[in-house]
């Protein structure tokens, strides 16, 4: 996948919505896209605080730091994270770096039409930077509080005199420190892309990355008899002498794009992918009465490795039937997946516990009490088909439909039981239209399903698919000579065959879940980006939305109940200004807001409400000149105590304090 690159804030095309190059005001879905430059302004190697920009999206629980982060996307949890195209999600992989990151686009609603198995609230796509024509080699290094350092390389060369052959390579090194006690975090990223233009009608593009994180397991805090402040933010609840988690990643892209005739190309891609994790570590449960002052905890020790491989043949082409313009995608797609998995914990030991207000580690390591070994297997066969209609000069049609093969499989290597494998099959329309009331005015209308896997029950039976079912109106609109963009959206979004607990157990069946609960969200998101004027860009989001149980069997969970993790209202606006005359022209000057409303997690029985945030930053950047750039940025402006992400109501985990951070960019 490539698509061109996006000017400061504001990007006009988009092509993972159609797997097309494809105008923005042309698709009739919200796409949500944050460039490069929203990146750089916020001084971030990851990609959670530029999804704060997004509309819509929050973050949800990120496994102790060790893979990507799952985030509540219009109210749905998704791990759906892909990288061109490909998955990037599968496994336990670290979180996306940021050094070969061009720009992440977040695709809102049931996206299964298109790309298969997925949450219906959406995905997020990163698309990588390509190799350019002109050689450049661009340096940025930061540091900041509490011991952080970075350093990023950018090398552009073209390989021969007539730029037919291009190559890019990303580095990047991290040593990291934390203001959680004994947390660090070290990771190196090696990313080199290419491009051969063979000749008129052929292209290849290759791209790679290996990724190498070690990292502290860090779960954050719990509360204390209900107090979510009731330990530091800074109490480390882990043991130390555990050492740091190993996560290494590397994946491998490929693709050959030739054009057939005038009107019609093929892309061939492939993707290989490996992930291997170790972790040791020490969790925790909440600390019990009379005093509160003890948790009780236990050791686990993880050994994770997955590999996969996936293939798209796509056929492309245009033209004209019964008067209106058609531009066609014919799709054909397989991944082929492992997973093993070597999982030991021991039992909550007692001797093992640690005062929460006086903590004294290094206590003996409780002996391995359990351990599970499995390898599962999936099989996948997808076939697309797109078309993209002019019905008229102002009213377009977008129409879809992918149907999935997919086979499960499932292998007890402690036992030697073989689960009896899970054959589906699934079906996945979208329809979508946009009408141009002006040349600066589009509004839009879809409808769209999603399916998602739920695995087997205890007995080996397949559980039926997870659906989902998403309806959306919205306006999609261009201010200001095409400088700024923005996207409105109504949407309404259920889930059915969610997970939930089984009446008769245990009583009469050792089936513990079943597929009859259902969820449902609506509500309101927007992205605003662009230029203002030609001194003045800006991106700005926000969304409320209405999530609940609509269905369920479990007293815990009622129907009506909201939905973990999603607050009702959140929203984000950055601004930045440069500077055109005097000595300090180039120069810029930046601030963002950040708001989070409240979130509950938890059931019934033990239930807790995260308070809401508002957060502030701030940047400033001196050029001296045009090759060099030096940074300020101030996150957490104003010393916000706060929560951004969490697992039940076990594990919370706190925010930084206030920070700064230091950067010099360099083009050499």
């Amino acid at each position: 996948m490539s698509v061109q690159a996006s000017d400061g804030y504001h990007a006009p095309r988009s092509i993972s919505a159609t797997r097309t190059d494809t105008a923005i005001e042309d698709i009739p879905q919200s796409v949500s896209v944050i460039p490069a430059q929203v990146l750089e302004d916020l001084d971030v190697a990851r990609i959670d605080a530029a999804l704060d920009f997004a509309g819509g999206v929050v973050r949800g629980n990120d496994f102790g730091g060790l893979q990507i982060s799952s985030y509540n996307v219009r109210g749905f949890s998704t791990g759906e994270i892909y990288r061109n195209g490909f998955p990037a999600n599968r496994g336990t992989s670290a979180s996306p770096d940021s050094a070969s990151i061009e720009r992440v686009e977040v695709l809102k609603g049931p996206s299964s039409g298109l790309y298969g198995r997925s949450d219906p609230g959406g995905l997020v796509n990163i698309v990588t930077k390509r190799p350019q024509q002109d050689a450049f080699t661009n340096v940025r290094l930061s540091a900041g509080s509490w011991d952080r350092y970075r350093s990023a390389l950018d090398i552009n060369h073209p390989l021969n005199a007539r730029g037919t052959v291009l190559t890019r390579l990303n580095l990047a090194v991290e040593d990291n420190g934390s203001f959680r006690e004994y947390v660090k975090q070290q990771r190196q990223v090696i990313a080199p892309s290419l491009t051969w233009h063979i000749n008129d009608k052929t292209q290849i593009q290759v791209d790679a990355e290996i990724v190498r994180n070690d990292s502290t397991y860090d779960r954050g805090i719990t509360p204390v008899n209900g107090n979510i402040k009731g330990m530091s933010i800074r109490r480390f609840l882990g043991e130390p002498n555990d050492g740091m988690s190993r996560n290494n990643n590397q994946s491998l892209q490929a693709a050959l794009i030739h054009q057939l005739g005038q009107n019609w190309k093929v892309r061939l891609g492939h993707q290989n992918w490996h992930g291997h994790l170790r972790s040791k570590a020490a969790e925790n449960r909440q600390p019990a009465g009379p005093d509160f002052d003890v948790i009780q905890r236990r050791r686990r020790d993880r050994d994770f490795e997955w590999h996969g491989n996936m293939t798209h043949l796509d056929f492309i082409g245009s033209f004209t039937l019964a008067g209106m313009s058609h531009q066609l995608l014919l799709g054909i797609e397989h991944e082929d997946y492992s997973s093993s998995s070597d999982f030991f914990h021991s039992n909550y030991d007692p001797n093992y516990s640690l005062n929460i207000y006086n903590p004294v580690y290094g206590a003996p390591k409780p002996p391995i009490a359990s351990h599970t070994s499995s390898l599962s297997t999936t099989e996948i066969w997808g076939f697309n088909i797109q078309d993209q209609v002019q019905i008229t000069e102002r009213l377009r049609a977008q129409l879809g439909l992918r149907f999935e093969d997919y086979k499960l499989e499932g292998y007890n290597r402690i036992t030697g039981a073989i689960n009896t494998p899970q054959k589906k099959d699934a079906t996945t329309p979208r329809l979508g239209f946009v009408y141009e009331i002006l040349p600066e005015l589009n509004v839009f209308a879809s409808a769209s399903k999603s399916f998602k896997p739920n695995g087997v029950d205890e007995l080996g039976n397949s559980r039926k698919p997870q659906e989902g079912v998403g309806y959306e109106i919205g306006t999609k609109f261009g201010l200001f000579d095409g400088r700024l963009g923005a996207t409105f959206g109504l949407f309404h979004i259920t889930k059915e065959n969610v997970l939930t607990s089984n009446p008769d157990y245990p009583a009469s069946s050792i089936v513990q879940q079943i597929p009859i609960g259902e969820q449902r969200s609506e509500g309101f998101d927007m992205q605003i980006a662009g230029s203002l004027t030609r001194s003045l860009r800006l991106i700005a989001a926000y969304a409320y939305i209405d999530a609940e149980v609509s269905k369920s069997n479990t007293p815990s969970l009622p129907v009506g109940r909201d939905l973990q993790g999603i607050p009702r209202h959140s929203g984000s606006l950055m601004g930045v200004y440069q500077i055109q005359t005097t000595v300090l022209k180039g120069s810029e000057i930046g601030a963002s807001v950040n708001y989070v409303g409240e979130r509950p997690t938890g059931t019934d029985v033990n239930r807790l409400i995260v308070s809401d945030y508002l957060t502030a930053g701030l940047f400033l950047r001196y050029r001296p000149n045009a090759n060099i750039s030096i940074g300020l940025n101030v996150n957490n402006l104003f010393d916000k105590q706060y929560y951004d992400k969490f697992h039940s109501t076990t594990w919370i985990v706190p925010a930084a304090p206030r920070n700064f951070s230091l950067n010099i960019s360099l083009r050499l």
